[in-house]
């Protein structure tokens, strides 16, 4: 399996675009990808339900962070040993020790990018939308991990301080949906550095890079991307909270269109 990563990297660049038959397989290759990371949500949303009528409160969280971030890093070794996808994000590591809770804050250029901050930080968990939390793939397992529901600004920030007073690490997209392409962003929301403000918590920024548009803004999940598809995150800027929020998502904001144009 290695060595098929190695030959997408090479001949794919020079040969340009692969000839049908080879793009019908790796299409084919790709929808399996995905319909297993479908298979793994699925496994640990019933795993999930069962274990809420057994686990309450912080246990019941901290069981359901890290049955997520196993599972989606089990699905990451997957993707790398099909070729066709490759997450280098390692460095993220160094904040699993980090005691106490704090905010990961990333830009959003694919529908993936949770999952690669999660697979890395056992103890994370996610603001997401509301529509998600009924989503058969992934509600149970958001529900017992204790994920923040974003439909009401005021009940959002509320309980992302209680998390992160339980020691939580939060990963949020301050853009509030997916970056317009990549090494662009969209205006922040200060609702983080409100977050920020309220828990007194440092927001640790992660910048992911990738040139690919794969799951990006407007990319159908059936299309082929140029494979492999290439992810890095890294650590960026540590900010402390202030009492300007406005003026703290300003500088955010502005620290990573500077190092997405680097």
């Amino acid at each position: 399996m290695k060595q098929a990563s190695v030959d997408l990297d090479v001949a794919l660049p020079q040969a340009g675009r692969p000839a049908w038959p080879l793009r019908v397989l790796l299409r084919t290759w790709l929808l399996v990808l995905v319909a297993w990371l479908g298979v793994i949500s699925l496994t640990w949303n019933f795993i999930a339900f069962l274990l809420k009528f057994v686990l309450r409160g912080p246990p019941a969280r901290r069981v359901g962070r890290a049955g997520i971030a196993y599972g989606y890093r089990f699905y990451w070794a997957c993707a790398r040993a099909s070729g066709l996808m490759r997450l280098e994000a390692e460095t993220l590591d160094v904040l699993r020790d980090v005691p106490g809770g704090i905010i990961i804050a990333a830009n959003h250029p694919s529908l993936l990018d949770a999952l690669m901050i999660i697979a890395r930080l056992p103890r994370s968990a996610c603001v997401m939308k509301g529509a998600l939390m009924r989503n058969p793939f992934l509600g149970a397992g958001a529900g017992l991990a204790g994920y923040v529901v974003n439909d009401s600004t005021r009940t959002m920030i509320r309980t992302s301080a209680e998390r992160l007073g339980e020691g939580c690490q939060l990963v949020v997209f301050p853009e509030g949906t997916r970056s317009p392409a990549p090494g662009q962003i969209h205006p922040f929301s200060r609702s983080i550095a409100l977050i920020a403000q309220r828990a007194q918590v440092p927001i640790q920024a992660v910048v992911i890079e990738t040139d690919s548009p794969y799951l990006g803004k407007g990319w159908p999940l059936w299309k082929l991307p140029p494979v492999p598809v290439v992810f890095r995150a890294r650590l960026g800027e540590c900010f402390q909270p202030g009492p300007d929020a406005e003026q703290l998502s300003a500088r955010m904001e502005e620290y990573f269109r500077r190092e997405l144009r680097q």
